[in-house]
C-alpha cells in the first residue's frame, strides 16, 4: 500500500470534520454568514476558541473569511467537499453492491420459507393475508 502524505487536502478536510464543534459551526454557517463573535455567542464559547476552530475550517477550505470593517465574516464553501465525494464514491458502490447481495439472500430465504410453509400446510394459501393458516394436527 502506498504511503500517504499526512497533510494532503483530504487529510485536512477529514481533520477539520472530525471535530463535532467544527461540524456544528459549519451547520450554523449554512444559515448565513457570521462573525467569530456571533459564533462564540451562539455556542457559548470564548472567541479565541471559536477562532481556532475557524482557522482549522479555513485551512481545510471549508470556510472563507472576508473583512467588513474591523470584523471578520465567515461563510461556508463547498469546494473541498467535491474531493470528499470523489473519495467516498468507491465505498458507496461497495456498500450498494453488498446491500443488493444481502437483499437477494433475504429474498431467497423468504421464498424458501414460503415454499416450506406451503409444504407443511398442504399447499393452502394464507388465510387472511397477514400470515399462513396453521393446522393443529
Amino acid at each position: 500500500m502506498p504511503r500517504r502524505v499526512k497533510e494532503s487536502p483530504l487529510d485536512q478536510l477529514f481533520g477539520a470534520l472530525a471535530n463535532p464543534t467544527r461540524r456544528d459551526i459549519l451547520d450554523a454557517l449554512l444559515d448565513g454568514d457570521r462573525s467569530a463573535g456571533d459564533l462564540a455567542r451562539l455556542f457559548e464559547m470564548s472567541r479565541p476558541s471559536v477562532s481556532e476552530h475557524l482557522r482549522a475550517l479555513r485551512e481545510a477550505g471549508l470556510v472563507e473569511e472576508r473583512a467588513v470593517g474591523r470584523r471578520r465574516i465567515y461563510r461556508v464553501t463547498a469546494t473541498p467537499l467535491a474531493g470528499l465525494v470523489d473519495w467516498l464514491s468507491p465505498y458507496e458502490r461497495f456498500w450498494r453492491d453488498r446491500l443488493a447481495a444481502l437483499g437477494d439472500v433475504v429474498d431467497r430465504m423468504s421464498e424458501s420459507r414460503e415454499a416450506t410453509d406451503l409444504e407443511h400446510d398442504g399447499g393452502r394459501a394464507p388465510s387472511d393475508g397477514a400470515g399462513w393458516a396453521r393446522r393443529d394436527d
